[in-house]
């Protein structure tokens, strides 16, 4: 089965986001391993590293997975990809520090200096210079599927397979799906054939093996869309069932699947126990 979970804070210390997971039931966690509204952040010092370690250890928490920071934009101007590809570098020995194997993160977008196709190819060479520079690394970057609103990337799945091609299918590269985004930007999977339909072209586009997180949401605007609109399980325009499709699928056994939901109304708690009564636990 899927491991379900949340995104968690890290407030008073990164071991505390276990404390949090647990306390909610989850299987997987979702962090920053930093403040994510500022572009530098001190190393994970070996207390830190041994902490964090330590506490995962005695958790039932299975998978932990960070995310990146909202700023980093790979495929922005040549400043800001420059920037980006520094902290990209700088987050992904913080994982490594803390044992964390999955590092998720948003395409970014060319902001109209630069076409899609140029905007792909600004990606993969920024991608390929992180890679060049963490080879020793077993951390996995999951590009997130974005809604598509104005030229930002990510909205189609063929591009991720161009950015694939671009890195000749470099094993670290892999995806992470989100509801919210993929209905957003047009795809269908609210019944069980266009649910098999969405996961065919999951398949043709980057192979579901690449698939290491999903991101789970309901989506306040309808299919197609274009906005990044998240509201609670059941309450938007995807509704409840799609998620059962997701957490009984076993291509998806021992997967992270995170609540990003909104904190006010059910909570966290509400909306796990929504997803869970859909997994059939």
């Amino acid at each position: 089965m899927a491991l379900l979970g949340v995104h968690t804070s890290v407030a008073g210390g990164l071991e505390l986001a276990f404390d949090r997971g647990e306390s909610l039931g989850c299987e997987a966690i979702q962090i920053f391993t930093r403040n994510q509204l500022q572009w530098h952040g001190a190393e994970i010092s070996l207390a830190e590293s041994e902490g964090f370690f330590r506490r995962w250890r005695k958790s039932s928490i299975r998978e932990v997975v960070a995310h990146a920071s909202y700023l980093l934009n790979l495929a922005g101007a040549r400043e800001l990809r420059a920037k980006s590809v520094d902290a990209l570098v700088r987050e992904i020995r913080r994982c490594d520090a803390l044992g964390i194997n999955l590092l998720v993160l948003h395409p970014g977008s060319p902001r109209g200096e630069k076409n899609e196709g140029e905007g792909l190819e600004l990606l993969g060479d920024a991608l390929q210079q992180v890679l060049g520079a963490t080879e020793e690394s077993r951390v996995r970057l999951l590009l997130e599927t974005m809604a598509g609103s104005g030229n930002t990337l990510g909205g189609n799945l063929e591009h991720f397979a161009a950015v694939l091609d671009l890195l000749e299918d470099h094993p670290r590269i892999g995806v992470c799906l989100d509801t919210c985004h993929l209905l957003a930007a047009g795809y269908e999977f609210r019944t069980p054939a266009t649910y098999e339909h969405l996961m065919r072209a999951v398949g043709k586009a980057v192979g579901t093996d690449r698939v290491g997180c999903w991101h789970l949401n309901d989506s306040l605007t309808p299919r197609g869309s274009r906005r990044d609109r998240h509201t609670h399980v059941g309450e938007g325009e995807i509704g409840t069932a799609p998620f059962g499709f997701v957490l009984q699928d076993d291509r998806w056994k021992d997967t992270p699947c995170i609540l990003e939901t909104p904190k006010d109304g059910p909570g966290d708690g509400g909306n796990l126990a929504v997803l869970r009564k859909m997994a059939g636990g």
